[in-house]
């Protein structure tokens, strides 16, 4: 990494890309005003972000009812936040703040934060009648009522409520289902704003791809300030250009303060963020999954997101293991509470020592009415350890008990493919968000198998074996859940 000689260098203070509409004057600057009188000095990047974003017209209405903002971690977007939410409750007097984040960590130390600023100023501390922390929730409640309510985002999370401000920290974890119940919070409040603060997401069809999307582009209403570089994560050659400590300088408006260059310098190495630097330090976003250029849109996929979701009766087990049985996939699939089908990668990990174990663990506490297992595929190498602690064919095919492997025939590995996409396209089945198999729905592609498809490995470029499992646990629920399996005559692989 080649480094900079000057004694004295900060970081970018504008953004790479910066969009926002066209204003007569800001709130930002009373803001920034009552940030330093709690002790909050913000930099030049962080009053740059609430200058544009609080831009109003002139009859102080905001020009920007969203605002995105995405800097790589530990430059102090909090910061913004804090002084956003102390105006909002001090000097704006809104009735409602909502702050939302995907981890409860996350709002827990953010209301810590806000509450030092708040305790170490008289004139905002008179002002409260409660800091509450009660059942994994926060609030700080003023004498009149005036109140900022942390939230743990689920599909629910704020369902019900009128906020016209929102702050949805982490953003790039949004889920469309997750947006369905925020958005309307707002929808008929006066002058609303919703700011969306991130970094970019290891799901290549996240949601906030179209919220990129729409930012770069100069929607209407909407302020998007990035500074991530253009470099794109995961790339060929994007390690190799990031070497250049310029980049750095770029990404982060931090550096030369709060991140020392000799931190990024070690994060670079391989001994540090490796090749996932390109990503934390600099912001890259990786590409974004073609809409409709793989068997399963990402978008439906996406639309198909519930993270309570959960299966409500009997479930089907199945594993799979890479051809270099470097990695490992348990998966179930079962029917929820409303008849939709859930699907979800139980366990993904490292090697396959555990797969067996783990296997019998869950066959005792889940009592599966089958487990899936290509027999043409990676995981036939574990048949025979699965037979030794009990985890075998049926021995009469023609009446399985619970907990029996689940072998595909031949015509059975196409019918598994095809009625797994069909599911998705029906919009008949949920999924719990999770990174591994998103990201093997979105790049997985088929091979050709006689008249119809099965997944292919080799013409995919990620690990797939999420999916596959997940394919397979659909198909021995629904091969074993009131049918008898036929005898055995020829198996197949699902995958290539």
């Amino acid at each position: 990494m080649t480094t900079s000689l000057l004694d004295v260098r900060r970081g970018s203070q504008t953004p790479r890309v910066s969009n926002y509409p066209t204003y007569d004057l800001s709130a930002a600057p009373e803001i920034i005003d009552l940030a330093a009188s709690a002790g909050l000095h913000l930099d030049e990047w962080q009053q740059y972000v609430l200058t544009h974003g609080l831009g109003m017209h002139a009859d102080g209405e905001y020009t920007a009812r969203r605002v995105s903002c995405w800097v790589p971690r530990q430059n102090g977007k909090g910061a913004i936040i804090e002084a956003l939410e102390l105006a909002w409750l001090f000097l704006l007097d809104e009735e409602l703040v909502i702050h939302s984040a995907h981890q409860h960590r996350t709002s827990k130390r953010a209301y810590a934060r806000l509450e030092k600023y708040i305790r170490r100023t008289p004139a905002m501390f008179k002002r409260v009648r409660a800091f509450r922390q009660t059942n994994g929730e926060h609030e700080i409640e003023l004498h009149d009522g005036r109140l900022l309510q942390y939230t743990t985002r689920s599909r629910t999370a704020v369902r019900g409520f009128s906020s016209p401000k929102l702050v949805l920290d982490e953003a790039q974890e949004l889920t469309g289902e997750q947006i369905a119940a925020i958005v309307p919070t707002v929808s008929a409040m006066p002058n609303w704003q919703i700011w969306f603060f991130g970094t970019p997401p290891d799901d290549p069809a996240a949601w906030v791809y179209g919220l990129k999307e729409d930012g770069e582009a100069g929607r209407p209403r909407l302020a998007h300030f990035d500074w991530g570089t253009e470099l794109v994560a995961e790339a060929a050659g994007t390690y190799e250009k990031a070497a250049d400590i310029e980049v750095a300088y770029a990404s982060n408006p931090a550096l030369g303060g709060r991140i020392e260059v000799a931190t990024v310098e070690d994060e670079y190495r391989p001994s540090g963020l490796g090749v996932k630097y390109p990503q934390e330090r600099l912001g890259a976003w990786k590409p974004r999954a073609l809409v409709g250029g793989g068997v399963i849109d990402p978008r439906v996929w996406a639309q198909l997101t519930d993270a309570e979701s959960k299966r409500a009766g009997d479930v089907a087990l199945a594993v799979d293991v890479t051809p270099l049985r470097d990695h490992a996939s348990i998966s179930m699939y079962g029917l929820r509470g409303d008849g939709l089908g859930h699907v979800q990668t139980v366990v993904y990990g490292e090697g396959v020592d555990w797969v067996v174990a783990k296997l019998l663990e869950l066959r005792a506490v889940l009592d599966p009415i089958a487990i899936g297992l290509d027999p043409k595929g990676g995981a036939a190498s574990l048949l025979g350890e699965l037979e030794a602690v009990g985890i075998r064919p049926p021995e009469d095919a023609e009446h399985p008990v619970r907990g029996d492997l689940a072998l595909p025939l031949v015509h059975e590995v196409a019918q598994g493919v095809g009625q797994f996409i069909d599911a998705c396209r029906e919009r008949k089945l949920r999924h719990v968000g999770q990174t591994e198999l998103s990201s093997a729905v979105a790049n997985a592609k088929t091979r050709p198998l006689a008249d119809a498809v099965a997944w292919g490995r080799k013409q995919s470029d990620v690990d797939i074996s999420p999916l596959v499992s997940v394919t397979l646990a659909r198909w021995a629920y629904v091969t074993r859940i009131g049918v008898k399996p036929k005898a055995q005559e020829l198996t197949g692989s699902l995958m290539a």
